[in-house]
């Protein structure tokens, strides 16, 4: 598809109007279903496809990109040549760091132990970026960081091509995160094998179990509450994983057993999983995040399945308390979990005001699983024949 002399010459042009119309022409496909690839909702499509709104936003300008997989080569140049410190994200390398990693890139300097050092901290900087952006905005970022990294494979020798397997491992994770996170399953599926292949490659337990706990993650987000079991305890009896690791892997088999009905089977697996992050003192990096906030907010999560309505408000409400103003998109998950809580109880008004304190980022970066909760959330309340429901109804519909 990405042949057609059309579609590459919108996409130079960056007519983005003219790409979404040809791209559904050459698939045949509907403004709802193209809408549903980029997070945009079919009037929108419509808008911009007859040119009554312009894409002025980086945000939108990335989810069209992302969600057509637009080739990078069409955006300015090879994918290669884009620098390796993204200008969306300035600064977050030093300029002797810039100048190191692209001398490399371009074969003018080995690979070493202080590049890798910069692409580590690169890889961190990233983290706690998507946390704030999104993942739209920084999936094709990051990609682009993936590839130049890869393409340094060929430098390294002895330890150093150990050390970068392991980064490719952790980035391959972290693509498969934004991949989840944006309801692409076998885009998520493929990044994870891969991320698992390298981790065994370079004997990198911790990411290996990582790897497994992300996939039980990705089963219970399917409802598959057996198979989150399987691979929650596969992960967790790796060998190599850290306690930390561990913890996250024994809470997935606990959200699975709640997902499938079974209180006593969760509830023991949540204990163990609170005991072990208590002790824990051994977290990997990508794991900066976890603690006692992240744990009694899974918890509250897993409450919503077992329909303990106040007890997951209560965990939720605790969880979210130690959230930083920066996590953004976390926020906004647990905060519209939060809403359906409430509304599960039959709070409608706590319902409402947890609604609405996180619509904005649902709207922003939460698309579509912060978005989606919200409007089970309104569901909830519409069917308790609550006013509040049509209330939220109507501010979801307004950022629709």
């Amino acid at each position: 598809m990405w042949a057609h002399p059309e579609l590459r010459s919108a996409v130079a042009g960056e007519d983005w109007a003219a790409v979404l119309r040809v791209w559904r022409g050459l698939t045949r496909s509907s403004q709802s279903v193209l809408g549903a690839r980029i997070g945009l909702a079919q009037p929108d499509v419509s808008a911009i496809e007859n040119r009554r709104r312009a894409v002025t936003s980086v945000e939108v300008r990335q989810r069209i990109i992302d969600g057509l997989d637009v080739p990078l080569e069409l955006l300015g140049g090879p994918a290669a040549e884009m620098p390796l410190p993204s200008l969306v994200l300035p600064h977050m390398v030093t300029e002797a760091g810039t100048d190191r990693l692209a001398r490399i890139a371009s074969g003018g300097l080995r690979l070493d132990a202080a590049s890798l050092d910069e692409m580590d901290r690169l890889l961190a900087v990233h983290r706690r970026a998507e946390d704030t952006l999104g993942s739209r905005l920084m999936n094709g970022v990051v990609l682009a960081q993936f590839r130049a990294v890869a393409g340094l494979y060929d430098q390294a020798r002895g330890p150093l091509a150990d050390r970068l397997v392991k980064l490719m491992a952790e980035y391959a994770q972290f693509l498969a995160w934004m991949a989840q996170d944006q309801d692409n399953a076998p885009v998520a599926l493929g990044w994870f094998d891969r991320s698992y292949d390298w981790a065994l490659e370079s004997g990198y337990g911790d990411m290996a179990a990582t790897t497994m706990s992300m996939k039980a993650h990705l089963a219970w987000s399917q409802g598959q509450g057996k198979r989150c079991v399987r691979l929650g305890e596969a992960a967790a009896s790796t060998a190599g994983a850290s306690e930390a690791t561990r913890a996250m892997a024994v809470q997935m088999a606990g959200r699975g057993h709640a997902l499938a009905g079974d209180a006593d089977e969760a509830y023991r697996r949540l204990d163990d999983a609170r005991r072990i992050i208590a002790e824990a003192t051994d977290a990997p990096p990508w794991l900066y995040f976890y603690g006692e906030s992240w744990f009694a907010a899974q918890r509250g999560m897993a409450e919503l399945h077992l329909g303990q309505w106040c007890r997951a408000a209560e965990n939720l409400k605790a969880g979210l308390a130690g959230f930083a103003p920066a996590y953004r998109r976390d926020r906004a998950w647990y905060g519209a979990c939060l809403a359906r809580a409430y509304a599960g109880a039959g709070e409608a008004e706590a319902a409402l005001g947890a609604a609405l304190d996180v619509i904005s980022d649902a709207s922003e970066i939460g698309r579509p699983h912060a978005w989606q909760e919200l409007h089970r959330a309104a569901g909830a309340l519409m069917r308790h024949r609550a006013h509040e429901g049509r209330a939220l109804y109507e501010a979801l519909a307004s950022l629709d």
